[in-house]
């Protein structure tokens, strides 16, 4: 059950960086909700492998480069899902940074209402 509240509450971040993105386009809340599934695969299963092969410019450029490996996941994302789409690598690297603020914002708003 936590598990389906949190993809649901990465597709109303999904939805919400869409529309306020003009680089980033979802066309619904079905396909929000297959682009936060798809996001939570491949970060289970493609960031792992990209980061150990880009290790070394990860150190060098003291982590930075993971904004790129995350910006590379939904590019892929964008590549994989009809009715999603990124029009750079500048937006995706913008949407992944936004993603990350919202959905803490969001998982944290979960956890005050349960206490």
């Amino acid at each position: 059950m936590k598990l389906i509240l949190k993809l649901l509450l990465n597709a109303v971040a999904v939805f919400i960086l869409a529309h306020v993105l003009s680089g980033v386009f979802v066309d619904g809340y079905v396909t929000a909700i297959i682009v936060a599934v798809v996001l939570s695969i491949l970060n289970l299963l493609v960031k792992p492998i990209l980061i150990i092969f880009t290790l070394p410019i990860t150190i060098v450029t003291l982590g930075l480069f993971l904004l790129v490996i995350n910006a590379l996941i939904i590019l892929l994302a964008d590549n994989l899902i009809d009715g999603f789409s990124v029009s750079s690598i500048w937006w995706a690297i913008l949407f992944s940074i936004l993603l990350s603020i919202l959905q803490s914002i969001l998982h944290s708003l979960l956890k005050e209402d349960k206490k």
